[in-house]
């Protein structure tokens, strides 16, 4: 169906004027708007942005978290043929500079003081950054910078253009194509400057549904969106989706309360990074340890049973009457109450992407009767390449190719796409553009895998990080820190050890967990520093390394990459510090460069390193963190092959 995300809305403010469109928790109390008080609203903005001088073809910035005015902005830009760029709210200001010069950018709307704070420091380097309008006028009441302006002051000049002129805005959304660019999403930059992946409404909407169709999504879904609007995944799931299936999304009040929102919205359709299903993990896990003894019995043997038969059930496999009826006793004791604290009642479909997540967690939700699936994509394909077919959900795979997509395997076990989703170009970069999208429309993604007996594809790990040990056995970093993230202990893992004679890695704690588990025993500490050089919690570090050891052995191609030595970083890995991208993931080769010294202690057999480390401070200061680290040997099983 020929369309765009302007006309979509239309069409629902047509059809269901008074049906919910988004709702936002403000003042602990959700406030609706429906499809018809949307549409006004997009009106009225559009109105406003085009008295202020934006014209089609232009970019306009949104930075902030997921509110409706900032949603409503992004279609109001798309409605007089601009293209909106989200920025991650979180990014250091200096970071946003690249962007918006890059796409010549006069227009942005700030979320609140924060982001406006962000956008003044930078204005020096971005002459061309006319105008910041902002949502939340909290203290800004001072502000007198030239072309700071409310939202709320657009939103009435834009109403008084549109009463004067009523049919301006459906005009200019008829003169709209879906060939039109919809919207610019910025990568990561892990190996350089962020490059704009430019998209059209034809190929982000062709994917939209196609994972609309794959779940059988409706209208009467709900989402809860509050994950980075600039990643994405995120903006799929709760903006192409959203209009092209109707369903309500529904924003937190913030970051903190996003927990208690998830159980009061209770969403149907989910979505998340394997790292927020790590850190649900890890909370329930640190409830359980602080529970009684006949709780943590009754927990323990329930899991077993239900890590044993839960993913047959799920998937509708024959299990023996006996386990059936067990599973009902401990869905009603131990796994219902656990699905309703997670706020995962009602999900009928829950989906991870971005990273590889570890099977052993992956299990789990699927054991305590969460329909998690994994899905396959990038920002680059409009995230729709491979999902995981209700009933055929395997661990190790991300699914099955998605309706109207090709897969093939370059000679070096690169996958290769072909797809409705691919990207338009990369924003004034046609170099990078031909490196990943050649002239028969196959798309490069960088990752090695290959597809499976059942037509399911699996992957390896990103194609440049998979190597090899100096005996020539298979080293993939991913999937042995996958399994050490598992643990909840363990918020974060690098393992090193390509061309080199065994593997070793440096562990991040998870400090809330960890923190927990030291009180409980008596043990003090004074920040995270002193928590993570504790020998007791080397300990328990040593223990789990030692655990995916024994895993790692039964495995015929990785017993090779066992881990001999390790060592707990003194910091957590943090964007700011360039450690790991906006959606939180390794990036090796900056970490590899910057912890040297470590990685040469570990290979060197020494037994401690001092370190010091600079840091970057929420509010922009820079400090130094230091520490004399200390370096541990693991233990590592025989391969199971050679014992057999």
């Amino acid at each position: 169906m020929e369309t765009t995300f302007p006309r979509l809305l239309l069409q629902h403010a047509a059809q269901r004027p008074a049906a919910a469109a988004m709702r936002e928790k403000e003042y602990g109390i959700w406030q609706t708007l429906t499809w018809a008080d949307l549409a006004r609203m997009v009106e009225h903005l559009a109105c406003g942005l085009h008295e202020a001088g934006l014209v089609r073809g232009e970019h306009m910035v949104v930075i902030g978290a997921n509110r409706p005015r900032l949603y409503a902005t992004m279609l109001a830009a798309q409605a007089l043929g601009a293209i909106p760029v989200p920025l991650y709210q979180d990014a250091a200001a200096a970071e946003c500079a690249f962007p918006i010069n890059n796409a010549e950018v006069r227009f942005a709307l700030a979320e609140d003081q924060e982001q406006v704070d962000k956008l003044l420091e930078i204005r020096a380097q971005c002459p061309q950054l006319r105008t910041i309008y902002y949502d939340d006028p909290r203290g800004l009441r001072n502000y007198s910078e030239p072309g700071l302006a409310a939202m709320d002051a657009l939103l009435e000049s834009g109403a008084r253009f549109a009463q004067a002129h009523p049919e301006f805005v459906h005009s200019e959304i008829a003169a709209g194509e879906p060939d039109d660019d919809a919207a610019m999403f910025f990568t990561s930059g892990t190996t350089g400057q962020p490059k704009g992946v430019v998209h059209t409404h034809r190929t982000l909407l062709d994917r939209a549904r196609a994972g609309a169709e794959f779940d059988h999504l409706t209208e009467r879904e709900e989402v809860l969106a509050y994950l980075p609007p600039a990643w994405i995944g995120q903006n799929i799931f709760s903006y192409a989706q959203w209009l092209a299936c109707g369903y309500v999304v529904n924003c937190p009040e913030s970051a903190g309360t996003v927990m208690i929102d998830l159980k009061e919205i209770g969403p149907t359709y989910y979505f998340a990074p394997p790292r927020i299903f790590e850190g649900l993990l890890t909370s329930v896990m640190i409830r359980m340890e602080d529970a009684g003894a006949l709780k943590r019995a009754m927990f323990r043997r329930c899991m077993d049973l239900a890590r044993r038969v839960g993913p047959a059930l799920r998937d509708g496999k024959p299990v023996p009457f006996f386990d059936r009826l067990k599973y009902a006793v401990g869905n009603l004791l131990v796994y219902g109450p656990l699905r309703n604290n997670l706020g995962m009642s009602r999900v009928r479909v829950a989906y991870t992407a971005g990273e590889a997540i570890g099977p052993d967690l992956f299990s789990f939700y699927r054991a305590i009767g969460i329909n998690l699936k994994q899905l396959y994509g990038s920002t680059e394909t409009a995230v729709f390449v491979c999902m995981q077919p209700d009933h055929e959900v395997h661990a190790d795979t991300v699914g099955v190719p998605c309706r109207d997509v090709e897969i093939r395997l370059a000679d070096n076990g690169e996958i290769l796409v072909r797809s409705p989703g691919l990207l338009k170009e990369y924003y004034k970069n046609p170099e990078a553009t031909a490196e990943v999208k050649d002239a028969d429309g196959w798309y490069h993604t960088g990752d090695a895998g290959f597809l499976d007996a059942h037509g399911q594809l699996k992957i390896i790990d990103r194609a440049k990080d998979v190597g090899r040990l100096a005996d020539g056995s298979l080293f993939a970093p991913k999937y042995i820190e996958n399994k050490l993230k598992f643990f909840p202990h363990i918020k974060e893992a690098v393992a090193v050890g390509d061309r080199r004679d065994r593997v070793c890695a440096l562990v991040n704690i998870d400090f809330d967990a960890v923190g927990n588990w030291a009180e409980r025993r008596n043990l003090p500490y004074a920040g995270y520093t002193d928590l993570a050089g504790k020998p007791e919690v080397y300990a328990l570090v040593k223990e789990c390394i030692e655990k995916v050891n024994a895993d790692l052995a039964a495995d015929e191609k990785l017993a090779g990459s066992q881990v001999h030595r390790f060592l707990i970083l003194h910091k957590e890995l943090d964007a700011d510090d360039g450690e790991l991208t906006r959606t939180n993931k390794v990036r090796r080769g900056f970490i590899a460069d910057k912890y040297r010294v470590l990685v040469d202690a570990l290979y060197g057999g020494q037994s401690e390193q001092y370190i010091e480390t600079q840091v970057k401070f929420e509010d922009g200061r820079t400090g130094a963190v230091s520490a004399t680290l200390r370096i541990m040997d693991a233990r590592t099983f025989a391969p199971l092959r050679a014992a057999a």
